[in-house]
Parts: C-alpha cells; structure tokens; sequence
C-alpha cells in the first residue's frame, strides 16, 4: 500500500480537526465551486450528454464483463509494438518492478506525470528509499511534494492551497521573490523543472485509458509535463490499473468528450497523448523503452462482488468531489488516503479493507449529488450502502433481538401519533417547544455534535396547519 501511512480508520478525528481550518475551508469552497460552474457551462455545450453517459457506461460494463479477454488484447498489442508488459497482484509487486528496473539501468532521477496510481503504491518513498529522486513535475503535485504533502484532490491536488499559500511555499523552499501572480509562479516552476527533465533518466505516468485494439496508451493533460515525462527521458513506466482498459480505439472519442468536461470544464485538454510503444528507428522523439505495469491491488477482489464491481466504471475526472457537501467542508487529507471525497469512501475501504477505513462509508450523506455527476452514472450511494451494511452486519446480528424490539416499538407508537389529527398537532407543539428551550432563548437550537459544525433549523412558532387555518 501507500507509503503514506493511511488514516482513514479515523475520518471523524480527521474530518473535525478539517473543520476548525476556516480559511481552508473558504478555499475549498471557492475552488470547487468555481469547478462546478465550470463544468455546468461545458455540459450545456452537448445536447446529447446523456446519451454519451449511457454509451460510456455500456462500454466500461462491456469491458469488465471480458476484462481478461482485453487486457490479453493489450498486452499482446505492447509487445508487438516493442514494449514490456509486467503484471503487478499488488502494491508492493509493482514497487519491486519499478525500482529493480531503475536500478538495473542506473537511474538517478525519475520525473513523474500526474498519476494518483503511483501515489496508491507508494512509489515515491520506494524510489527515495533505493536512492532514485522521484520529481513530480505536475504543477499541483509539485506544489505539495514541495511542501511534504499529499494531493488532496484527484484532479487539483493542490485545490487547498490559495496564491499565498504557494508564493510563501516557493519563497521558503525555492528562494524565489513574493508573488501572487499565476503565471509567474507557474513560471518559476517550469524553470526548475525543465532541468529536471533534461536529467531524468527515467519517466512515470499512468494513463487514463489504455487501448485493447491497438496497444495505444492515452494520457490527457494541460500542462505539457506528461509530454516530457514520458518522450525526454529514455525510459518511460506506465502504471496503470487494470480497470483502464477500453476495448476498441473508436471508444476514446466518447470519453474525451466526457472526462475533459466533467474534471476541469473544458471541452478539451490541452494536451492530448496517444503513446503507442518505444521510440522507432524512424522517429526523432520518444522513449527507448516502454514498460507497462498492470496493477490488480484488489480490483479483481472488486471484479468479483457484484454489488460493489461498479467502482471500476470510474474514470477519476474528481467531478463527485466538487459536488460533495462533505468535500467541500473537509477537504481530501480529512479521508485518510489517496482517493479522497465519494470516490474514496467508496474504492478505499475496498482496497485497504474494511478494517482499516470502516469510517468512510458513514463519511456520505447520500445527497446523490455524486451519482447525479458521475460521467460513467456510478451509483455511488448504493455501493457505500452496501459497505456500511457489511460492516453493520456482524453488529446487527448480535442487537437484532433488542433492536427488533425497539423499532416495532418505535413505529407502533408513530401509527398511534399520526392516526389521529389530535394527537400529531400536539406532538408537533410539545417538539417545537422543546426546540425553543434548546435554542436557550431564541434563534437556532444547539445540539451538541450537530451545532459544532452547522446550524440547526429554528423552530417556528405556528404550524403549517395552524398559519393556514
């Protein structure tokens, strides 16, 4: 797993020390909201957007129910175009493989793209660990390596950090001069970088989608660093999950007007990378040597659950991020792991296992915003449904003769209030009494534990029957 030790056993712990960063909070919430407008804007571009959530959907189904039929495709494809294909079962097999290899070719310097599979794995501290300096050369992943973080956000891993947060960042860490001004930090940046591309001998990326027809590995971004990363250096890994895969190359037309729209907004990246094998003696540019990494890491253990194998539908655009209530008051770091907000109360626990994440499926409240923005339409709530009630269940068992009783109980006695219009109006006033004397003389009430982080409703003085009558 994660070189990062994860803390997601203790999201509550997390999640309240989150909320008492206000001002992390307040830039949280501009910038997802800011993502959210973005991507309202993009989508009323296309007509025909839910039809390419369907065709998308379908074509993920279509892949996982042959997914061992695709991924032979794909590997057979590599090799006939000159790559190396290594099959990882877990994290610490794709570390080993990627390290040896690093050694075996003497390597110094890796520059990395973007890639929250390599942060899964832990790469970065098993490259410190066998003398490799590992450079994040994303601007985003820069910004919080330089600051001994991790992402917190799939897409903006620095989403919690404003301007002068990262002015004072590189003030202190690159020695450059104050500044708030974008493009001139993105500046300082790309001059520190470009050295560490010219040296790197090594290159790692994921990919966002891997094709099983032609062996072509497809990479978007904005920045042009995934460019460097995998066609300066000679060597050029790419870790990808098994769940990449898509059948057939017609498919990435459907999902470039999905995942552009749904991350950032845009119609479009920047960049667009189809990377099909090492450099040919013809071809001026490119890697010497290609290695894929395919990584399982539980996704067969999720394959096989039917009720929780449509996690593997995602394509990581972060859109179920910007939308969660949850996220937008804690943040990413608040869950403990690599795979922050709904997508992480939903994959992680199933990765690390239920033992060692048994918050995040609580850490939801089932608004179905998530699943009302999932490109690919993941049910998200009813797959955390479906983790709480195998983590309930073994409790459940041992209360179900006690909580049997009480919930007969409990509805009885709410038959017997709501059958007679005499007794509801009277529970309704004794309730917005005792409202009232929690609010210790007026405005909302405080209840502990709820009132710490968000206001509880004022009770009104009439009823609804009693302001209409």
């Amino acid at each position: 797993m994660s070189g990062h030790l994860p803390t997601s056993h203790r999201f509550r712990a997390n999640a309240v020390e989150a909320l008492a960063n206000k001002r992390q909070v307040r830039v949280l919430r501009t910038a997802t909201a800011r993502s959210v407008d973005g991507r309202m804007q993009a989508l009323a571009e296309r007509p025909d957007w839910e039809a390419l959530r369907v065709r998308a959907r379908a074509i993920k189904r279509e892949t996982l129910s042959r997914l061992d039929h695709y991924l032979v495709e794909l590997e057979t494809r590599v090799r006939e175009q000159g790559g190396t294909v290594a099959w990882a079962r877990d994290a610490a097999e794709a570390r080993r493989y990627i390290v040896d290899l690093a050694r075996a070719r003497g390597v110094k310097t890796a520059v990395k793209a973007k890639s929250m599979t390599s942060e899964e794995i832990g790469l970065n501290e098993a490259f410190e660990a066998a003398g490799v300096t590992p450079v994040e050369t994303d601007l985003g992943e820069y910004i919080v390596q330089l600051a001994h973080e991790t992402p917190s956000h799939i897409i903006l891993p620095a989403i919690h950090k404003s301007r002068g947060d990262v002015s004072a960042l590189f003030a202190r860490e690159l020695g450059t001069p104050p500044t708030e001004d974008v493009a001139e930090l993105a500046a300082i940046a790309r001059r520190v970088l470009r050295q560490r591309f010219l040296q790197a001998e090594m290159g790692v990326s994921g990919a966002n989608f891997a094709v099983a027809e032609t062996g072509t590995l497809v990479i978007v971004e904005n920045e042009g660093n995934i460019r460097f990363s995998t066609g300066a250096p000679r060597i050029h890994v790419a870790l990808v999950g098994i769940e990449k895969v898509i059948p057939r190359l017609d498919d990435v037309a459907t999902f470039l007007r999905l995942l552009p729209r749904s991350g950032t907004g845009q119609r479009i990246t920047s960049y667009v990378n189809f990377l099909n094998g090492p450099r040919r003696p013809d071809e001026d540019d490119g890697p010497d040597e290609l290695h894929l990494v395919l990584l399982d890491n539980g996704r067969s253990r999720i394959l096989a659950d039917p009720d929780a194998r449509e996690s593997l539908l995602c394509i990581r655009c972060g859109a179920c991020l910007n939308v969660c209530p949850v996220y937008q008051r804690v943040g990413g770091h608040a869950y403990g792991w690599v795979y922050p907000g709904p997508l992480g109360a939903m994959i992680t626990p199933q990765y690390l296992g239920l033992d060692r994440a048994s918050e995040l499926p609580f850490a939801s409240s089932l608004c179905g915003a998530c699943k009302d923005a999932c490109p690919v339409k993941i049910d998200i709530p009813r797959v955390l449904l479906h983790l709480r009630h195998t983590l309930r269940e073994p409790e459940a068992t041992r209360v179900r003769g006690l909580s049997a009783w009480i919930e007969k109980r409990s509805v009885a006695f709410a038959a017997w209030t709501m059958t007679s219009e005499h007794r509801f109006a009277a529970a309704g006033r004794w309730l917005r009494r005792g409202l009232r004397v929690l609010a210790l003389g007026g405005g909302a009430p405080r209840v502990p534990g709820w009132s710490k982080t968000r206001d509880f409703p004022a009770p009104a003085r009439r009823s609804l029957r009693e302001m209409l009558s």
